[in-house]
């Protein structure tokens, strides 16, 4: 006889066999003994929870000749039969495959004939939510009301996806994804019927890579023995063929993003990537790693949470004390985003890389999160007495490009520029702010030697306004910036009635053949 896998051969024949689903054992084996059958069972829940094993233990239950406490006894002709698919009485159907309407008006002419042997014909859809909608209408009224001799059971992984009239007719039980812990016993429990020499640290990581589903933890196991064969398997060996990665590398990662050692930490993603190692499978697990930080963080009362043993949950607590709770929510953030990026990306080391780069260089993100980093960061180093280096030494050490700011030294104005911008002074000085402008404009304008320009004020106070350097310098540079020549300005309190306040011109009423240079010896 050929192999048969470790899923198949080991499936459960009987309701105690069943694991992690008490709560829709102990209803269905009540209802069997207490004889209050229902015609139509909805079984939701992910993969590999157990939901066709526990339709197909219902079947046989139900028809068994001597059932014992609400199991089958598996010892009758009808469980046999049912067991060795040979009885007529239960019809598994894949919905995937026969979604069409004729499909279901098939099973409609076929309920009209009652069991040849046994109580009850049982009906196990499985995937139903392929269905299609005309097939959905087609079920419903059988669905209602069958016969009495007729069970539905139906089994989905997507329940929302199934229409609520059909919901609204069955009785609905959630299967819930098995514990690490009772994935891991069974584990064990089957490796020694098996004579498997296997270390229990590798059948709990293979737990955890389960996911929750006891078929998936099944042919894992016989994936990792095939490979291992005659040899005992321990937890390494189960690192290598899964394509992941010891948490002690996870440990290295984090301390080379806390120090911002961006060579050390890309050189270690080089490293899982020359092992072969899975990529998708390294970022879910960092992720994990980092969440279980967050919750020894949160709390000391998670051992039973977290799935781990007292050594490496002692090593996460020594973690958890040297990072700040904000900066770790910013990693697991950043890592979440990773995990939906990769499901799509041809590169995935690339995204990575840049993931990172990320976590080590909070700078590069502009977020609130990436501020709180940056200022634990700080205050880290200041903790430990080390003096904040330059702001060019931090870029250079970043291998960012440092552009220092140039100032362009523009070319003194010549006499015509200055008459230019005696003549658009009005201009040049609306786009100033509204109250160096209202300063500006009583003033009078004249043009002085060299690159100079001269205002007049009679006002003393308005003179001493413009004389404060930043009101000054930000007139010169819009002149300069309008003219694109280098001006210097300076002011003098003009009194009526002398002589040199007929050179000066009022800017409302400039012409450039009114412009003539002053000397300033005649104030």
């Amino acid at each position: 006889m050929s192999y048969q896998a470790l899923y198949r051969k080991w499936r459960p024949q009987n309701f105690e066999d069943v694991k992690g689903q008490e709560h829709i054992v102990t209803t269905l084996k009540n209802q069997i003994r207490l004889g209050r059958i229902g015609h139509a069972y909805l079984f939701c829940g992910t993969r590999g929870t157990g939901k066709t094993t526990v339709a197909k233990i219902f079947a046989r239950a139900v028809n068994c000749e001597h059932p014992v406490d609400g199991s089958p006894c598996g010892e009758c002709a009808m469980c046999r039969a049912i067991q060795s698919q040979a009885s007529m009485n239960v019809i598994e159907i894949d919905a995937a495959s026969n979604n069409g309407v004729d499909n279901i008006r098939e099973i409609r002419d076929e309920v009209e004939y009652s069991p040849t042997e046994g109580r009850f014909k049982v009906y196990i859809i499985d995937e139903v939510h392929m269905l299609s909608i005309g097939a959905f209408n087609a079920l419903l009224k059988t669905l209602e009301e069958p016969p009495e001799y007729v069970i539905f059971i139906l089994a989905t992984t997507e329940a929302h996806k199934i229409p609520v009239t059909i919901l609204s007719r069955c009785q609905r039980y959630d299967f819930h994804r098995i514990t690490i812990d009772t994935i891991a016993d069974r584990l064990r429990e089957l490796a020694d019927k098996e004579a498997m020499d296997v270390e229990d640290k590798a059948l709990r990581y293979i737990a955890r890579a389960a996911d929750g589903s006891m078929r998936d933890a099944l042919s894992l196991l016989d994936q990792c023995v095939a490979f291992y064969l005659n040899e005992r398997l321990t937890y390494d060996h189960v690192l290598e063929i899964l394509g992941a990665v010891d948490t002690s590398v996870f440990s290295r990662l984090l301390r080379c993003v806390m120090g911002q050692d961006v060579a050390g930490a890309l050189k270690l993603v080089e490293e899982v990537v020359i092992q072969g190692r899975e990529l998708n499978q390294f970022v879910t697990d960092f992720t994990w790693y980092l969440r279980n930080l967050m919750l020894v963080q949160s709390s000391d009362q998670l051992e039973d949470v977290l799935d781990m043993s007292s050594e490496n949950l002692a090593a996460l607590k020594e973690e958890a004390v040297q990072i700040k709770q904000a900066v770790l929510m910013r990693y697991i953030r950043i890592f979440s985003d990773l995990t939906n990026q990769l499901r799509y990306s041809t590169q995935k080391r690339v995204l990575v890389e840049l993931a990172i780069v990320k976590l080590c260089r909070p700078q590069m993100e502009n977020n609130y999160e990436s501020i709180l980093n940056r200022l634990a960061v700080l205050e880290d180093m200041v903790e430990r007495g080390v003096a904040a280096a330059p702001v060019r030494a931090i870029a250079v050490e970043m291998d960012e490009k440092v552009t220092e700011p140039v100032e362009e030294s523009l070319p003194p104005a010549q006499a015509k520029d200055v008459e230019a911008v005696v003549a658009q002074w009005g201009k040049i000085i609306s786009g100033l702010e509204t109250s160096t402008m209202m300063m500006l404009k009583s003033a009078m304008v004249s043009a002085g030697p060299d690159n100079q320009i001269i205002l007049g004020f009679h006002d003393d106070m308005k003179k001493g306004y413009f004389d404060a350097e930043t009101h000054r310098e930000a007139v010169e540079k819009a002149v300069s910036e309008h003219i694109g020549k280098e001006v210097h300005i300076v002011s003098r309190l003009l009194e009526k009635g002398r002589a040199g306040e007929a050179l000066f011109i009022n800017p409302n009423k400039i012409h450039l053949e009114h412009v003539e240079f002053i000397d300033e010896d005649q104030f």
